[in-house]
């Protein structure tokens, strides 16, 4: 996928966001709006998205920051200044989507709610992004991606999976923001469709602890009905020169591993035989696999079983995996440039036949495009400008 230059049309070309959100969850929301043609503006405080401070650094540019925040545009306000809650509700009413990630009560307090914008503009979509929800149970409790990991179940089931089961895993992939963040997109497109169908904005109230509950679907089985294991545990297969993972699921994949790999005794094997059996007996049947897959390298033994159509993989890298063909032919990484350079950052994870989804080519410059917004949205002239900054209630 080529980046998309900046302006071009989208599915949400048309749709205006003014984003309130830092860190991770809320900018990969608003990044994804942004890929699709929305006029994202990202309303940042003086010292900006903390993702601005964090490495790699090129230049004193943080790609971190770039690959969440491009294709949108950067204002710096003083969110505490009564003239800069009076310039955000001046554009609320030419907005149609707020997006903010702060605990619940902070919009409130700063006279930029769902409730007071809403009233301001009835058409307005209004998302809020946080750890438990806006109710008052995870009022005072921080919630962060490996908080929520540990409070949600996450990563005790991660551990109930592993041969070492002595403590919980490490956390350095923070799924809780992404996995948030994609459902807080589709929860404010409902919303946009709803509209149009009532003529009336919501509010998207999306808990990142809902989401990681979310994804553990056999996990609620299995805590309900314990007794009733209800899936593999798919272990790391050893290999000559490192691991893969096999995943026969369906009976049809175990009669083609078991063609791919020589042994038709295994479909005679009372253990094996049969799915509930290989449920029942999966470590020892892992060993015999172990006793072939070790005659192979890693790379051999995919191929054998990929020409056989049996699900299997190497265990990569991401570096190796940028690498792959299907990747580099999706277009899976996209090359953008926020002027210390070009580098590669994930594009859209989907595809469009007839629009441009992908990340655009801007890269915002904290607070470089303040002025025009405040000239475009609100007519401010020049003079305007200035005195806005003399006071301190615009930066950048």
């Amino acid at each position: 996928m080529a980046t998309v230059p900046a302006g071009t049309p989208g599915a949400l070309t048309g749709i205006r966001v003014l984003d309130f959100t830092f860190v991770m969850s809320g900018p990969y929301c608003t990044r994804l709006m942004a890929d699709l043609g929305a006029e994202v503006i990202k309303i940042e405080s003086k010292n900006g998205d903390l993702t601005r401070s964090r490495p790699p650094f090129r230049d004193g540019r943080s790609s971190y920051y770039a690959s969440l925040n491009c294709g949108k545009r950067s204002i710096v306000l003083d969110l505490k200044s009564p003239e800069a809650r009076d310039i955000v509700h001046d554009m609320v009413k030419q907005a149609d989507v707020v997006v903010e990630n702060f605990r619940p009560g902070v919009m409130k307090r700063l006279g930029l709610g769902y409730e007071a914008l809403s009233e301001i503009n009835p058409r307005l979509v209004y998302c809020s992004i946080s750890g438990f929800g806006q109710g008052k149970s995870g009022d005072g409790k921080g919630a962060y991606a490996p908080t929520l990991h540990a409070l949600s179940g996450f990563d005790d089931a991660m551990r109930g999976y592993q041969d070492d089961a002595s403590r919980p895993p490490n956390t350095g992939i923070f799924v809780a923001d992404v996995l948030g963040g994609s459902l807080a997109f589709g929860g404010i497109q409902a919303a946009l469709v709803q509209r149009q169908r009532t003529g009336k904005g919501d509010l998207v109230d999306l808990s990142l602890l809902d989401a990681m509950v979310s994804l553990l679907v056999c996990e609620v089985g299995e805590a309900q009905f314990p007794e009733q294991p209800l899936h593999f545990v798919y272990k790391p297969t050893p290999a000559r020169d490192g691991h893969l993972v096999v995943a026969p699921t369906t009976q049809d994949n175990f009669v083609a591993l078991c063609k791919a790999t020589g042994h038709p005794e295994w479909l005679e094997d009372e253990r094996f035989a049969t799915g509930r059996g290989r449920q029942v007996h999966w470590d020892a049947f892992l060993a015999e696999l172990a006793k072939w897959a070790l005659q192979h390298t890693a790379e051999e033994c995919e191929r054998i079983l990929d020409a056989h159509q049996v699900p299997c993989s190497r265990y990569l890298n991401i570096g190796e995996t940028m690498q792959l063909p299907v990747v580099k032919e999706r277009g899976t990484m996209c090359e953008i440039d926020d002027g210390a350079g070009p580098f590669m950052v994930a594009g859209t994870p989907f595809r469009m036949a007839h629009g441009n989804a992908g990340p655009r080519a801007h890269v915002p410059v904290l607070g470089a495009d303040g002025p025009a917004i405040l000239g475009e949205l609100l007519g401010k002239d020049t003079a305007g400008i200035a005195r806005l900054r003399e006071a301190g209630v615009l930066g950048g």
